[in-house]
């Protein structure tokens, strides 16, 4: 949900690609590093099956030459939000996905799945999603992102518009457009337009449907299955004030906050949570938050909670768009945003430990 590949030239997951590449570097190794565009509220199904199209046409699999699969280059998953479940279940060997035999050839090769702040168990936010009134939030919501990250520093006239005009569409979609140039005025569009048209993920997501996703989807033997969680502090009026950086930070702190609250919500039948998430994951919530987190804690879109799966590798304070390298920094080559004023106070050096934990443990599985 929200994300992109490439809008103009901003790419969104430039930050985190450079950051783990140099990692691999200090290690000695090479890596090369593909990123999906994948419909950004598609169907998981519909997601997972691209990224199987993806691997095979970039990787070098060839099973009619004289070394045997195992002998190339090992394969590395990595998915932040909804896209931790496509890498899942293109993995599960219990997954049937429409593509051709040959496009699943590479699994021998898989030697890691990462998912970063993903709604194993769901979110309560995908339930609002599916409202009327949650329809124009995610659309408002998913426009900002897009906006305020490809322009570099969102117009507040058109922020503001959007927001007012979450009731209209068309009125948003045109509050937009017209602070774009002719070329990302045509990128924009299609993204909103693909959020329009296909929102299977929006249904998926809720914790009802992850319940029986949790049911029939397996994890590959010899596979590292890690994860990454976070959260931001609650919203109050003492952090409202401490985030009121700006003009724009008027609109995005309660918006945040409006998030935030929604995704807090709690359903006992329906838990956003593993019912036991192990002693060793605990141990190490408890050592970075001072205690462990509670149902109502989450990043924003997705509980942290339900971020847990697997090996947990990182865990800190950073609201869901912050992992990813959006978050407020002036400093390096690429260009950090943060239009999220979620409070999380998430810094390069948080942003480097998490990197440097992912591509660890990506090393470490190849090794192992």
């Amino acid at each position: 949900m929200f994300g992109f590949g490439r809008l103009g030239p901003y790419d969104y997951f430039a930050h985190l690609e450079k950051a783990i590449g140099k990692h691999f570097a200090a290690a000695g190794r090479e890596v090369q590093t593909f990123v999906l565009d994948v419909p950004p509220t598609a169907s998981v199904r519909r997601r997972a099956a691209r990224l199987a199209e993806l691997v095979a046409s970039t990787c070098d699999d060839d099973d009619t030459g004289p070394f045997p699969t195992r002998s190339m280059g090992a394969i590395h998953l990595l998915g932040h939000s909804t896209g931790g479940l496509d890498a899942r279940l293109v993995s599960s060997p219990s997954a049937i996905l429409p593509v051709a035999p040959s496009c699943m050839r590479w699994l021998p090769r898989l030697a890691s799945v990462t998912t970063m702040n993903t709604p194993h168990f769901g979110t309560p936010l995908a339930s609002f999603f599916a409202t009327v009134s949650g329809q124009r939030m995610l659309y408002a919501v998913s426009a900002l992102t897009v906006i305020a990250l490809g322009l570099g520093a969102p117009p507040l006239a058109a922020a503001s518009a959007l927001v007012l005009a979450v009731g209209r569409l068309d009125r948003a979609t045109d509050a937009v457009i017209r602070v774009l140039d002719d070329a990302r005025r045509r990128e924009v569009r299609l993204y909103l337009e693909a959020i329009r048209q296909d929102q299977g993920s929006v249904i998926q997501l809720t914790p009802e449907a992850m319940d029986l996703f949790q049911a029939g989807v397996e994890n590959r033997p010899s596979v590292r299955y890690q994860s990454t969680a976070s959260m931001a502090p609650a919203p109050s009026a003492t952090q409202w004030m401490r985030t009121l950086g700006g003009p724009w930070s008027v609109i995005s702190a309660p918006l945040f906050a409006t998030l935030y609250g929604i995704t807090a919500r709690s359903d006992d039948r329906y838990p956003c949570a593993a019912p036991d998430a192990g002693s060793l994951i605990e141990a190490m919530l408890s050592r970075v938050f001072g205690r462990a987190p509670g149902a109502r804690a989450n990043d924003g879109v997705v509980p942290i909670r339900s971020q847990l799966w697997g090996q947990l590798v990182w865990c800190g304070y950073a609201d869901h768009l912050d992992v990813l390298g959006h978050f407020r920094d002036a400093h390096g080559d690429i260009g950090h945003v943060d239009w999220l004023a979620s409070g999380a106070d998430f810094q390069r050096s948080g942003f480097e430990d998490l990197a440097r934990a992912i591509a660890h443990g990506m090393l470490e599985a190849e090794t192992s």
